[in-house]
């Protein structure tokens, strides 16, 4: 195995000038740093994370907890997340937190309280106070996505603006009848999403003095499927058809134009159909949408963490920071059937 004395003598300084130059801490010249790393490159030096650890008092790993890890949202946010902090020389240790609460209480009683990581990013958990204290006692830089939680940073996106931006774009295409796919009461955790996306397009209607009616609701799974199924009960009725569907997704939302299709609708002729996301088969669907840019989150939160965890910060406070949206308008919309 290389040692850094070897690296020391091929680039021609002290080790304690590679030492600074790898880690980034102390002023090290750019051509120096450069002949540091060429020779480390070389002669294939890899940092030990333990002697690292050890001299800085950092495991250069930071922790994440997510909900799931088989859905499109969280590895989108979890792949922009982890590119961002590769390239800052850091590893990512993973806690998925399941419906089994002992589990779920041991992540936080225990496994995070190892010292294992420099930091924690929790991505879209609701946190209770107890678990919030917990996280705050381990004394190291904690980034929440989601919220808000007034105990934590966090990067909040306003569901409820985002559902009425999407209701708004098909009212003001000048339908009327418009449905929403929305979720299972299974679904419904952790901020209540589905339930703030709900309420968002209900004002739309509401200030456009349409009644929202119960009938032209359809929970479903926030999966592609789920879509599919809740599209084929919303367009298989005689009375009361949508000429518009908002899903409170875009895996849905696919599922839904699926559905149209197979049921002979056109789309959007007969049927316009926006989603929420900013999903990646969005542009091959070319499904119209409210993009919350999922990767951006993943390395907003990323920037968050090394922020705090930079020895220069400013005193950090838990004010909620406004992640963007956009509406990205393709050929799922337009103008309602007369």
């Amino acid at each position: 195995m290389v040692s850094i004395d070897e690296v020391a003598r091929s680039a021609g300084v002290s080790t304690a000038t590679v030492s600074r130059a790898l880690s980034g801490r102390g002023h090290v010249s750019a051509p120096t740093k450069e002949r540091v790393l060429t020779a480390a490159r070389a002669l294939g030096y890899v940092v030990s994370s333990s002697a690292s650890s050890l001299a800085s008092g950092r495991t250069r790993n930071i922790g994440v907890i997510v909900p799931y890890l088989d859905r499109w949202f969280f590895s989108a946010v979890l792949s922009g997340l982890a590119a961002a902090v590769t390239r800052a020389g850091y590893d990512i240790t993973l806690y998925n937190i399941t419906a089994d609460e002992k589990a779920r209480g041991e992540i936080f009683r225990t496994f995070l309280r190892r010292g294992r990581v420099d930091a924690v990013i929790a991505v879209s958990i609701q946190l209770d106070d107890a678990e919030s204290q917990a996280l705050l006692e381990l004394g190291i830089p904690v980034i929440a996505i989601g919220g808000p939680n007034p105990q934590l940073s966090t990067l909040t996106v306003d569901d409820f603006e985002v559902a009425r931006m999407a209701t708004n774009h098909l009212i003001t295409l000048g339908h009327r009848t418009i449905a929403h796919i929305g979720a299972n009461p299974e679904f419904d955790i952790d901020f209540h999403v589905p339930t703030t996306r709900r309420l968002g397009f209900e004002q739309a209607l509401r200030d456009a003095d349409i009644e929202p009616s119960p009938a032209l609701y359809e929970p479903a799974d926030f999966t592609i499927e789920g879509g599919f199924r809740a599209a084929k009960q919303l367009l298989g009725r005689p009375h009361d058809r949508p000429t518009a569907i908002f899903a409170g997704s875009d895996e849905m939302a696919i599922g839904a134009i699926l559905a149209a299709r197979d049921l002979g609708f056109r789309v959007p002729d007969d049927l316009s159909i926006i989603g929420i996301d900013g999903h990646e088969l969005g542009d091959f669907f070319r499904l119209t949408t409210v993009d919350q840019f999922p990767l951006k989150q993943g390395a907003r939160a990323a920037e968050a963490v090394f922020r705090e965890l930079d020895e220069t910060k400013k005193p950090v406070t838990h004010q909620p920071n406004a992640l963007p949206f956009e509406l990205v308008v393709r050929e799922t919309t337009a103008r309602a059937p007369r």
